[in-house]
């Protein structure tokens, strides 16, 4: 199946079952057979809705149901990544803070790296300790940096390892980069978090248009609706 489909297609489930921590025990063989599993069980579903169906509306149901699970994987895989990208970017920040103080008070930067690994859970902290665990079995820095880049999606976290990566090759104060690093990091979750309480009152309208208007306009009108009946009744 990954020689016949496209290698896009292949490349993109690779990449979102690295981004999602999972490629110790997720492959790209194993999604694909969940893939044609699913999508036989899509076909039956649409072809028995169009065969069977008593009348138009369950055969369209039938067929959309039909197509929303054979999107299935795709969705769970990338809502996965993407969860765990999101994790990851929301922790820089603090992770950046404990590290800025830990050279600070004298440790060098991978010893601050396993502090603050240790002393945190979640994919950032596990993403930290597989660096520190690649430079402990030999390693270089740079390559083992390399790869925590390759394994993540958080626009972020690669601008820091980039600014790590150039202050080792020009001899730059780590403790320079990290004080930055942190506080653009700190700026940018504010802005983040300013940014989504903008968004709120644009996703109420849509439940409030539709769903409590509606019941409430019902419990007002109904009274009155009930009286005038009686009137002319």
């Amino acid at each position: 199946m990954a020689a016949v489909l496209p290698s896009g297609y292949t490349g993109w489930v690779q990449r979102k079952i690295i981004y999602a921590g999972r490629a110790g025990s997720w492959t790209v063989g194993g999604f694909l057979i969940v893939r044609l599993i699913v999508s036989i069980i899509g076909i039956a579903i649409a072809v028995g809705a169009l065969l069977l169906g008593p009348g138009p509306f369950q055969k369209i149901v039938g067929v959309v149901f039909a197509l929303l699970i054979f999107v299935l994987p795709e969705v769970i895989l990338s809502s996965r990544a993407d969860d765990r990208q999101q994790a990851i970017k929301l922790a820089l920040p603090d992770t950046l803070d404990q590290m800025t103080i830990a050279v600070e008070a004298g440790l060098g930067f991978e010893a601050a790296m396993a502090k603050a690994a240790q002393g945190s859970r979640g994919p950032l902290s596990e993403e930290l300790i597989r660096t520190l665990q690649d430079m402990s079995i030999g390693r270089s820095r740079s390559d083992a940096y390399s790869a925590l880049l390759v394994r993540t999606d958080a626009d972020d976290l690669k601008r820091f390892i980039r600014a790590v990566q150039q202050a080792d090759r020009y001899g730059i104060a780590i403790a320079d980069v990290l004080r930055v690093q942190a506080g653009e990091m700190r700026i940018k979750r504010r802005q983040r978090a300013e940014e989504s309480a903008m968004k709120v009152p644009i996703k109420v309208v849509f439940p409030l248009v539709f769903a409590i208007l509606p019941v409430l306009f019902i419990v007002l009108l109904y009274p009155a609706v009930i009286g005038i009946i009686g009137q002319f009744g």
